[in-house]
């Protein structure tokens, strides 16, 4: 009996010794397989989480190129700035954190959290920018509060510093913070949430010339955040520098001249195209856009009917009116429809079947040729001139000269213009050109729009008789160095392929405008310079004289481009004021005053002056011995400048 007992017993104590030694078994063989899991399949995940834990990175963002203009002037350079970030790994209550900064310094708390959202999924020992561009102020109250900021710090960035305030505001552009859609894009995989990209301008253009490099240094730290070594480092690059082809100069007095007065102005060098000046007014004011512009200045840029923002002189498109004359005489000179005295009688207007097409000057011009058209820019002449050629002949003639088609300047977003043909309008509108059409679009009006760089290079060729040089705004890109990287080099892009002496008889007409008793851009006249130009005024929209004058986006707007020196020409120029009714006085005044300061940069200024002699226009010219006379400010000779 006792024995039968022990056997059952060592039986079952057997049994229980299997039972345990198999959950031992695999418990073992469980642990076994987890530690190759983890020692082996996982071990780069959980060292590199392991690193993440006791390594700060510390970014260190490059300086930006200078932009600078074509003598050296520095126009755009840098500043430092702070910006508040966090790292996650060393955030306990990411709620808790973000409420007292939004009490400490008043920062929106919406905005730190959707920026901290944006950022999932980055190494969480790298910072995460909260707030950009931080005043003094933030960053004293951050370090007040240290220990109650888990995870915060200070950083500093360099930002865009506009020497000269607004000047060329359009043309150099502005830098911001890198967009979520930026970050996502092609070529910029290197860039990092809170990081500043250029927006538009040349800081757009050339971003990857002016970028730089960034650095940064990778910090061993304890549990508390005290930095115990450097474990590497990596110094920022600087980026290149920028000198453009503008002359600060020039550039400053055509933003002056147009005084409140919204438009554009593009000087270009007539040789080699390269740009002096490139005004779009009103501008505003490019470092409001590093930070959080306020509310108030943005709304007023929105609200504000001279449209601030828009880069007029690369995007806005205006209807020629009279500048483009030129080219419907130079069509009508190539296709031996008229010559030199081919001569119509103007009665202030012209018939066409039922249709009345007016002569600005109700009154007539009487015999007109084309010297005299030109001159007193008679609409009757160019009326006729245009039926007989046709659009199609008008289109050609423009599109020898590039026109209805962007340029290429080195900027973002240029418009292309319009020259509108009888096949352009039945694909558009599925309708047939009619022939008073063509008399509107032979005098700039109808569907033609040109922008103003458009009308610079247009002017530019007529100059120069027949080349078409690119337009450009770069000079030089050099290094932090000051080892020059790139040379810009003149680009020829296309030839106008007319007669010399087509040319000579517009550009003869041309300095009639300026220089003759009846000529409409008379106040564009130097007393030392022969200028050439021609006045413009083109209609917005049909309306009675009386509203256009009472409603400022009703008014006409006016135009004036010229050249000069008249024997030797070195500078083109075109201005558009939109809404300044008459080209005559609004631009050519304007066109008048650039000229005056480019003129006078280029000699040494004089010992003394004589008492002004009066010509026969009441603006002052060398006497008959060749005495030089002081200029006074050009003078508006209202209707007789209509145009």
């Amino acid at each position: 009996m006792r024995e039968r007992r022990f056997v059952r017993e060592l039986l079952e104590s057997k049994k229980r010794i299997m039972v345990i030694s198999f959950i031992v078994g695999v418990a073992f063989l469980f642990l076994v397989i987890r530690l190759w899991h983890l020692q082996i399949l996982r071990a780069d995940d959980y060292l590199a989480k392991s690193e993440s834990n006791r390594l700060r990175f510390v970014p260190v963002a490059a300086s930006r190129g200078a932009l600078l203009d074509r003598t050296g002037k520095l126009l755009v350079s840098n500043r430092p700035s702070f910006s508040l970030a966090v790292i996650q790994q060393e955030v306990t209550d990411k709620e808790a954190l973000l409420t007292l900064l939004s009490e400490l310094l008043g920062l929106d708390r919406a905005d730190m959290a959707e920026r901290w959202e944006k950022s999932k999924g980055r190494a969480k020992y790298y910072p995460i920018v909260l707030a950009s561009n931080i005043s003094r102020d933030h960053v004293e109250i951050v370090e007040e509060n240290r220990l109650r900021l888990p995870g915060i710090e200070i950083e500093m960035k360099p930002v865009r510093e506009y020497t000269s305030g607004q000047l060329a505001s359009h043309l150099l552009g502005y830098i911001g913070e890198v967009s979520e859609k930026e970050l996502n894009s092609a070529g910029l995989e290197d860039y990092n949430p809170g990081d500043y990209i250029g927006k538009n301008g040349i800081e757009r253009a050339l971003e990857k010339e002016l970028h730089g490099v960034d650095g940064g240094r990778q910090l061993e730290v304890d549990a508390r955040g005290r930095i115990l070594r450097t474990v590497s480092e990596k110094y920022p690059t600087v980026g290149n520098s920028v000198l453009l082809t503008i002359d600060a100069n020039v550039q400053q007095q055509a933003e002056q001249s147009f005084g409140e007065q919204a438009g554009a102005a593009v000087v270009m060098d007539v040789t080699n195209g390269e740009i002096l000046a490139f005004v779009s007014n009103p501008g505003f004011d490019p470092s409001l856009f590093s930070g959080k512009m306020p509310a108030d200045i943005w709304q007023g840029y929105l609200d504000d009917k001279r449209h601030p923002l828009e880069n007029k002189a690369l995007s806005g498109q205006y209807p020629p009116g009279s500048t483009f004359k030129m080219i419907t005489a130079l069509a009508g000179l190539q296709n031996n429809m008229i010559d030199e005295s081919t001569t119509v009688n103007c009665s202030g207007s012209y018939k066409l079947g039922t249709s009345t097409f007016n002569c600005w000057n109700k009154k007539g011009h009487g015999a007109t040729n084309l010297h005299k058209a030109l001159r007193e820019s008679c609409d009757v002449y160019f009326y006729q001139l245009g039926e007989k050629l046709g659009v199609d002949k008008i289109a050609a003639a423009a599109n020898s000269f590039k026109m209805g088609t962007p340029l290429g300047v080195e900027l973002l977003n240029e418009r292309s213009g319009l020259i509108p043909t009888a096949a352009w309008k039945q694909e558009r509108f599925g309708k047939r050109w009619y022939r008073g059409e063509t008399l509107s679009v032979s005098i700039g009006q109808g569907a033609v729009v040109l922008t103003p760089i458009q009308l610079a290079s247009m002017t530019a060729t007529i100059a120069n008789e027949g080349t078409i040089y690119r337009p450009h705004l770069v000079k030089r890109i050099v290094d932090a160095d000051g080892k020059t990287l790139k040379e810009a080099r003149t680009e020829i892009i296309g030839t106008a392929s007319f007669s010399k002496e087509s040319f000579r008889l517009v550009k003869e007409g041309m300095l009639a405008v300026v220089n003759e008793p009846g000529g409409t851009g008379s106040v564009a006249r130097l007393y030392d310079v022969k200028v050439a130009g021609k006045t413009g005024t083109s209609q917005v929209v049909k309306l009675s004289s009386s509203k256009k004058s009472t409603t400022y986006q009703y008014r006409d707007h006016a135009l004036f481009v010229a050249f000069a020196p008249f024997e030797k020409p070195e500078i083109a120029i075109a201005v558009v004021v939109e809404h300044g009714e008459h080209g005559g006085s609004a631009a050519a005044s304007i066109a008048g005053k650039i000229l005056r300061t480019y003129f006078d940069g280029k000699k040494p200024p004089r010992k003394e002056a004589v008492k002004p002699l009066k010509g026969d226009d009441g603006n002052e010219d060398p006497d008959e011995n060749g005495r030089e006379a002081v200029v006074k400010e050009p003078r508006i000779d209202g209707d007789t400048t209509h145009d």
